[in-house]
């Protein structure tokens, strides 16, 4: 199998650096949620004092991402929700120290609970004002003429933090088009009487220009039965209804379906008496003879909704903060396309001179690449990647998950990370 994946062990920003400019097809990631874990690595993200930091480090990091997308580039961001709590029990580090630590969830790493934008501490790009009061704690921060949402997170509080993010990236310029639901039908129990089991996920689909790379046709879903039945109806003997469609059509009832009869048609209904339309050859009219045989034809499929129902796979492998191979194969198969061009790394190419070259895969960035998910599905899709990992020995795991525990360890397949780029 041909190698496809590179993966680089470092800082993310470190390694963001040395990717050329719009060089990049597609970004699928998710990145090290807030106050969730500790991984137990110097400079990882998501320890950060105050969610206002870690939007700040989060902002700073996908600006970085932008400028290595290309312009019809997309990013597919996964980002889950927490609740504000104060760590109880026995923290994680004890489970380390003690030597029991099976890499699953224990407790959070710190509290949760408290200001947004910490009142003692000053950002980079902004000076903060707050005040405070009993139970309240009002802060703000300014930076480019805006006021970034503060507050404080009480105790069981949702910290809405997907939804924080998605702002903070569309005012640093970041286009959102589209929040999608990643239902889990097996989502994980929760001991909770007060509020219904949390079972989703949010996924961001961002852009850098209006126009980008989208391949509808590879995610459509299948039609529902309901869909078939629907347009299977008796439309000869239905009544219809005066309130239909906005009540545009006032002189008559309007009924539920319009569908078509006739010698290609599935259903066995006799043709409505109606006027036909006549349209010129090439006047780009339809017929209504055409708009028959197109609405005959029994629909198998629809546009790819913005819930998706993907069951989470567990990966045990030293590594518990994984998404599922089938939900990046669907963020992977929209976003990125399998070949562009050898000259401009265009999908389509852009002129004559382009024909000269030969087409190449296209290339997926996960700059969170933990397990190696994003690279397992793009390598199996023919298509190149670029997995960032700050840990060494989840970049071993993941190397070992996409060619398999026969093969000796990364640095000895001479894959790019940190120490061989500072050694050249």
């Amino acid at each position: 199998m041909l190698n496809l994946v590179d993966i680089r062990v470092g800082d993310v920003l470190a390694m963001l650096a040395q990717i050329p400019s719009n060089s990049i097809d597609c970004v699928v990631t998710s990145p090290p949620y807030w106050g969730l874990r500790d991984y137990g690595v110097e400079g990882q993200i998501g320890l950060e004092r105050s969610l206002g930091e870690h939007l700040a480090i989060m902002v700073r990091v996908f600006r970085e991402i932008r400028r290595v997308l290309k312009p019809q580039g997309t990013l597919w961001l996964n980002y889950g929700d927490c609740y504000a709590a104060a760590p109880n029990g026995k923290p994680a580090e004890a489970y380390k120290t003690d030597g029991s630590d099976d890499r699953t969830f224990r407790d959070k790493p710190f509290s949760t609970v408290g200001p947004i934008y910490q009142a003692d501490r000053n950002s980079a790009r902004g000076t903060i004002r707050h005040s405070d009061g009993e139970q309240r704690f009002v802060t703000r921060r300014e930076h480019g003429g805006r006021v970034v949402a503060g507050g404080f997170l009480k105790p069981k509080d949702l910290c809405m933090i997907p939804n924080r993010l998605a702002i903070a990236l569309q005012d640093d310029g970041w286009y959102v088009r589209s929040e999608i639901i990643w239902h889990k039908p097996n989502p994980m129990p929760e001991s909770v009487y007060d509020r219904p089991t949390s079972a989703h996920e949010k996924i961001w689909l961002l852009t850098k220009s209006e126009d980008y790379f989208y391949n509808h046709e590879a995610i459509r879903e299948p039609c529902s039965p309901n869909t078939h039945a629907r347009l299977s109806q008796d439309v000869q003997n239905q009544v219809g209804s005066l309130r239909a469609n906005g009540g545009t059509r006032p002189d008559r009832p309007m009924k539920a379906v319009v569908r078509a009869t006739g010698p290609n048609s599935r259903i066995n209904v006799d043709r409505v008496p109606r006027s036909r339309k006549l349209a010129k050859p090439g006047s780009g009219t339809k017929n209504n003879d055409s708009m028959d045989a197109a609405l005959a034809i029994m629909p198998v499929t629809r546009n790819a909704r913005n819930v998706w129902t993907i069951a989470p796979k567990a990966f045990r492998d030293a590594h518990f903060a994984t998404f599922p191979p089938a939900l990046a194969e669907r963020c992977i198969k929209a976003g990125t396309p399998l070949t562009v061009c050898g000259c401009c790394g265009a999908p389509s190419g852009c002129g004559p001179i382009c024909e000269t070259f030969d087409r190449v895969p296209g290339v997926v960035l996960d700059p969170f690449g933990g397990a190696g998910t994003v690279g397992l599905v793009a390598q199996e899709m023919g298509l190149r990647s670029i997995l960032i990992e700050l840990n060494p020995e989840y970049a071993e795991i993941a190397w070992r998950r996409i060619y398999g525990p026969s093969v000796g360890p990364i640095r000895e397949q001479h894959f790019i990370t940190s120490e061989l780029r500072s050694a050249a």
